[in-house]
């Protein structure tokens, strides 16, 4: 019965050793996986560009022309919809200002 209180004693004071342990191997595995699934992602994306590359229906210049006129009108769109909100904002202001106005301005009876 000794034995078996000491045989309990001895293994409660080395799970705490065997959990350490365990928690430096996942941390190892988990930054060579992390690097493994970067190189992984760079490499795809490498191969998907050249697999573009090689399918692409036009030429390069037909395209690039295209992404440059795309790009440009998403940002005038983006332009536009900003002056709108800014529009909207200026107008919310001074309806604000006049409310704030009217009820700081004194009665007169």
């Amino acid at each position: 019965m000794a034995r078996d209180k000491e045989r309990e004693i001895i293994e409660e004071e080395q799970e705490p050793e065997e959990e350490q342990d365990e928690v430096e191997v996942y941390e190892a595995d988990s930054a060579s996986g992390i690097v493994g699934f970067l190189g992984g992602l760079v490499f795809g994306a490498l191969i998907g560009a050249g697999v573009a590359l090689l399918v692409a229906p036009e030429r390069g210049d037909v395209t690039r022309r295209r992404i440059r006129t795309r790009l440009r009108d998403a940002g005038d769109e983006a332009k536009e919809q900003l002056e709108d909100w800014r529009d909207d904002a200026e107008r919310e202001l001074r309806r604000h200002r006049r409310k704030l106005q009217r009820r700081l301005r004194p009665r007169t009876s």
